[in-house]
């Protein structure tokens, strides 16, 4: 299955954003980020449901909340991060 991925910083910034999901009912996965991912930097991570990423990255930056970056993962195991 397809997920896609908002980074940040800290486990204590990936926190703040859960929470600030989950309470406008988008469904998200606090991970420490897959090894594909610590290369580029990024400790933690929200996994999420390609159709949940665009509300997401709009409620974090509406209520204030840093990341990092948002990457998806295909079926064929790929990896591309998007600009939103």
């Amino acid at each position: 299955m397809r997920s896609e991925y908002i980074t940040f910083r800290s486990v204590t910034l990936a926190q703040r954003g859960e929470r600030a999901l989950r309470r406008d009912g988008v469904d998200c996965v606090l991970q420490r980020t897959p090894r594909w991912m610590e290369e580029r930097g990024c400790g933690y991570c929200l996994r999420l449901r390609p159709q949940d990423t665009v509300r997401a990255v709009r409620l974090l930056r509406q209520g204030g909340v840093t990341f990092s970056r948002v990457f998806a993962q295909k079926d064929d195991g790929s990896v591309e991060e998007l600009a939103l």
